[in-house]
């Protein structure tokens, strides 16, 4: 069966084009591509710039050094790829630290996160602990949620936040500072896809972070947001309501395919996103399904239900 052209009316009409305001428009964050290569956060958190920049990645995907000064212990999140002027660059960090690398914690099993992890760990005599065991390895620990780990006395508290992907993980301090991996990233939003993501999760687990109330954000990519947490948050929440939103207002024309939608919704956007914009419907359509708002059909084809 093909699918349906695109639903009927010019681009825009009866659509609405005001995305919510993003809070982060106000702040002071340093340009694309201006993030150091390396740089003390705060007394506990010291982030190593991957050189991996990318129009997905970002900056490139950020490695944070954990660890309580004087402690000699350093836990190390999210080594990102096994380049070796990047792994250089983590050693000098470690050594202004005066510290060993203890432990390797990784968000999430995707490569520009995880795919160090390993071959890292072995170079640095320390455990991998993620929420996939094929991440963690043979010798590494599966991390559930809750779990509460100790690196120099430093404790690091697990907290599961799947929807990005299954087993995707933040990690809170003591301070109120949580590493969020890709869940938040610190420019833009962050991409949940089908089938790999899960729109009902993600929405949870944004709710849950939020709960945290978090005193920062530390994010797998992108400056660090500081000012205010919590509202980049509520809009990431405003930002998945307004796609849906859009989504229902098409769909009231007639039934469509993701790929149509997204011609639609995303039209005057550089059309190299679309592959990405339409996964990212996709998942929208069976969040949509879930709540009984659409039915979708074997061939992908979304009508609205009332």
């Amino acid at each position: 069966m093909s699918a349906p052209d695109p639903p009927p009316g010019p681009p825009g009409a009866e659509v609405d084009r005001q995305p919510p305001p993003d809070p982060r428009a106000g702040w002071e964050l340093p340009a694309l591509g201006a993030l150091p290569r390396v740089a003390a956060l705060d007394e506990l958190v010291t982030r190593v710039l991957a050189p991996n920049p990318s129009r997905m990645a970002l900056d490139g995907t950020n490695t944070y050094l954990l660890g309580l000064p004087g402690s000699g212990a350093v836990a190390v999140v999210d080594p990102g790829p096994p380049d070796p002027a990047h792994l250089g660059r983590v050693r000098a960090a470690l050594t202004a630290l005066d510290a060993n690398c203890e432990l390797i914690l990784v968000t999430h099993h995707h490569l520009d996160h995880a795919e160090a992890a390993l071959p890292w760990a072995a170079e640095f005599g320390a455990t991998v602990a993620a929420g996939a065991a094929e991440v963690a390895g043979q010798d590494g620990r599966v991390l559930r949620d809750g779990e509460l780990l100790t690196v120099g006395g430093m404790a690091i508290r697990v907290v599961a936040t799947p929807g990005h992907c299954g087993d995707h993980l933040a990690f809170r301090l003591d301070t109120g500072a949580v590493l969020v991996g890709d869940h938040i990233l610190g420019r833009g939003t962050s991409v949940v896809t089908y089938p790999q993501g899960d729109l009902v999760a993600y929405l949870d687990s944004l709710r849950r972070v939020h709960d945290l109330g978090p005193a920062v954000l530390y994010p797998g990519h992108g400056p660090e947001l500081r000012e205010d947490p919590s509202a980049v948050i509520d809009y990431y929440l405003a930002h998945r309501m307004f796609r849906e939103r859009q989504i229902v207002t098409l769909l009231g024309r007639g039934p469509a395919s993701a790929a149509a939608l997204v011609e639609v919704i995303y039209t005057g956007v550089d059309r190299w996103l679309w592959r990405y914009a339409e996964q990212s419907t996709r998942a929208a359509l069976r969040k949509l399904a879930a709540d009984g708002t659409v039915a979708l059909d074997r061939d992908g084809i979304a009508r609205l239900t009332v």
